[in-house]
């Protein structure tokens, strides 16, 4: 996957997505803290054919879904690494 990243001025930070399929989207991180999704259609790759606007936990979910282990599974893998380390060497 390619990612760029660009700062529009008075905006916030675009980032923009190339998918080894050629598919193309973006995520623009405003001033405010708003994320939002732009999906682009084959008509003008410059102009998103939609922008789906996301809050805070509603980036957070998506962001969890995406990730490849889930937060509950790598926050109990430290809490054992945690644990080891406090006990020490066998």
């Amino acid at each position: 996957m390619d990612i760029t990243r660009t700062t529009v001025p008075g905006v916030g930070v675009l980032h923009h997505f190339l998918t080894r399929g050629g598919q193309r989207f973006g995520v623009l991180l405003d001033h405010s803290g708003l994320r939002s999704l732009l999906l682009y259609g084959t008509d003008d790759p410059d102009v998103p054919a939609q922008r789906i606007a996301l809050d805070h936990d509603e980036a957070d979910q998506i962001a969890e879904v995406l990730h490849s282990t889930p937060m509950a599974d790598r926050l109990a893998s430290l809490e054992r690494r945690l644990a080891e380390l406090h006990r020490g060497p066998a």
